[in-house]
């Protein structure tokens, strides 16, 4: 349906800066934080892709939705960390 590369949205993902932004979150949050931030991160290029990939735009629409819901989830996440001292808020 779309050409996913294209789209801005996808283009700026910040999958690899959460990846580093997470890097030095304490070893205890493996499998916290750092893991779920990780693929809250990963979740919103690969829906985009998914979405881009469906046969209508009502489904592209669909996996939009599931987006804007990644960003919300990584958002709060991504404050969590930064009141609990695990990432400088600047």
């Amino acid at each position: 349906m779309r050409k996913y590369r294209e789209l801005i949205a996808w283009q700026v993902a910040l999958a690899k800066q959460f990846y580093l932004l997470t890097e030095p979150l304490p070893k205890e949050e493996i499998f916290g934080l750092k893991s779920q931030m990780r693929r809250s991160a990963v979740a919103i290029p690969s829906n985009l892709a998914e979405g881009a990939g469906r046969s209508t735009k009502k489904y592209f629409a669909q996996f939009v939705t599931i987006v804007r819901s990644s960003l919300n989830e990584l958002e709060t996440q991504y404050l969590l960390s930064i009141d609990l001292g695990f990432i400088k808020s600047d």
